[in-house]
């Protein structure tokens, strides 16, 4: 439980950050609600969806060395701002280009932000 908490908040930074810096990705109503829901949105659909097509791009992923992986964390976005919107909070990204610079953001903060989590921890 602790490392879902802990998981969600750093996710929830990750992506006030891409919505401050990636143009394209915009919020309509509360913002820490809606980004902290996002969150917990991004959190279920990475570890249920995710699993499953990764293992069915994989063949994809080796042939593109890795790039796939970027493709795939686009499309768990645009799927999890997709889903959010459906339940009433409304997460706008223009564009397959807005995902990919709004996913690479939040994959480079969560990715930087585990990092040192994990090093204090050891």
């Amino acid at each position: 439980m602790r490392n879902f908490i802990v998981h969600t908040l750093v996710m929830t930074v990750a992506i006030a950050i891409a919505f401050y810096v990636v143009p394209g990705f915009t919020i309509d109503g509360d913002l820490w609600e809606t980004i902290t829901v996002l969150a917990i949105i991004m959190g279920v659909v990475n570890a249920v969806v995710r699993p499953i097509l990764k293992f069915f791009t994989f063949p994809l992923i080796i042939l593109t060395l890795g790039f796939g992986v970027l493709i795939l964390n686009t499309l768990m976005f645009m799927l999890s701002a997709n889903l959010a919107g459906q339940i009433g909070y409304n997460v706008i990204v223009s564009g397959f280009g807005a995902a990919f610079m709004a996913a690479l953001v939040v994959s480079l903060v969560n990715m930087f932000v585990m990092g040192l989590i994990q090093k204090e921890e050891d």
